[in-house]
């Protein structure tokens, strides 16, 4: 069975994946949505690692936003998907990149510890401008406080050197400038763009369902042609 993995930025939780993974689930596809706060990116990425190193086949592997740089330090993904996400190089990280737009910045509010947490009224905007207002207060809800420093944590290597990768530009997004967003799609191996904020998944979630299925039956073709290849 084919598997997918969705990897949630900042702030997020699993949960603001779930009408995503409900969707692929209706067509027989198996979603994992590992659960990030782990209190570092080294940490992070060795969490979804995990769950990659227990499947059987490579799996399709989403990260959103912050997620992005997770999923670059991985091994063994089948197809890297960058949501509106850091892309880093050698040395890099999400913070060098450009970090968070100043209206994400002024969003963000101190908490104990170093940590930070997100002014429910301006993630709103922020995050999830382009949703309805029910989803967007559910979303909002579902926000938790971040631990300090992930966003300047490197990626210890560059998947996406080596792995079939989909950038998807949010060309209304407001969280990660989309200018930026364009200047590290060339890194992958494929471009989308699509006219929605930083959160598709909220508000527009068939689109990740729609391209996650096409990627997943691009692969299937792919193997399909590979074993008659190795038949002749």
């Amino acid at each position: 069975m084919a598997v997918v993995l969705l990897v949630h930025g900042l702030y997020h939780r699993p949960e603001h994946f779930a009408v995503v993974a409900e969707g692929l689930r209706a067509t027989g596809t198996s979603v994992v949505v590992p659960e990030l706060h782990r209190g570092s990116l080294t940490a992070d990425t060795a969490a979804v690692q995990a769950v990659v190193d227990g499947l059987q086949e490579p799996p399709i592997v989403l990260g959103h936003s912050y997620g992005g740089s997770v999923i670059t330090g991985l091994r063994g993904a089948g197809h890297l998907v960058y949501l509106a996400a850091f892309v880093p190089d050698v040395g890099e990280s999400a913070a060098s990149l450009g970090g968070a737009s100043r209206q994400l910045q002024e969003a963000i509010c101190p908490g104990p510890g170093g940590s930070t947490r997100l002014h429910p009224d301006r993630a709103a905007d922020v995050l999830y401008g382009d949703s309805s207002e029910p989803l967007t207060a559910q979303a909002v809800g579902l926000l938790r406080a971040q631990a300090p420093g992930c966003g300047r944590g490197i990626p210890e290597q560059q998947s996406w050197k080596q792995t079939p990768s989909t950038y998807v530009v949010c060309a209304q997004d407001r969280a990660i400038d989309p200018g930026l967003q364009r200047t590290l799609a060339p890194r992958c191996t494929y471009v989308r763009e699509w006219q929605t904020g930083h959160s598709p998944f909220v508000g527009r979630p068939q689109l990740i369902v729609e391209l996650v299925r096409e990627l997943l039956a691009s692969s299937m073709s792919v193997q399909g042609a590979e074993a008659i290849t190795a038949t002749r």
